[in-house]
């Protein structure tokens, strides 16, 4: 009998299905707020400030870009598959090392405001 099946596969895959919800769900409540909204003076720049100095909203702000990254990986990962490389193993963790790197730079830039 062989080991255990490896959970990593399933773990990029529930990455890849929650970015990509929360892109479609989300997104275009961000752009809206900060593209239209914040613009157009239907939200002042201080109540716009008052909400992203809310450790809540910056926890939110840094998992919402965690998850766009890994969505963003997974599918540029699979995308090359699906033109012809079929040796991802190296550059399968190079996609998922630069979505954690975003993720953590966003912690960063997060914790700065």
């Amino acid at each position: 009998m062989t080991g255990r099946p490896s959970s990593s596969p399933a773990l990029f895959w529930l990455l890849f299905a929650a970015g990509g919800t929360a892109s479609a769900m989300l997104l275009p409540v961000l752009v809206f707020t900060t593209g239209v909204a914040a613009p157009a003076g239907w939200i002042s720049e201080g109540e716009l400030a008052g909400l992203v100095r809310n450790p809540w909203t910056r926890v939110l702000l840094v998992g919402l870009v965690l998850l766009f990254l890994f969505h963003w990986a997974h599918r540029f990962r699979y995308a090359l598959v699906d033109l012809g490389l079929k040796r991802l193993g190296k550059q399968a963790w190079l996609f998922y090392g630069i979505a954690t790197a975003g993720g953590i730079v966003a912690a960063v830039a997060a914790a700065r405001l």
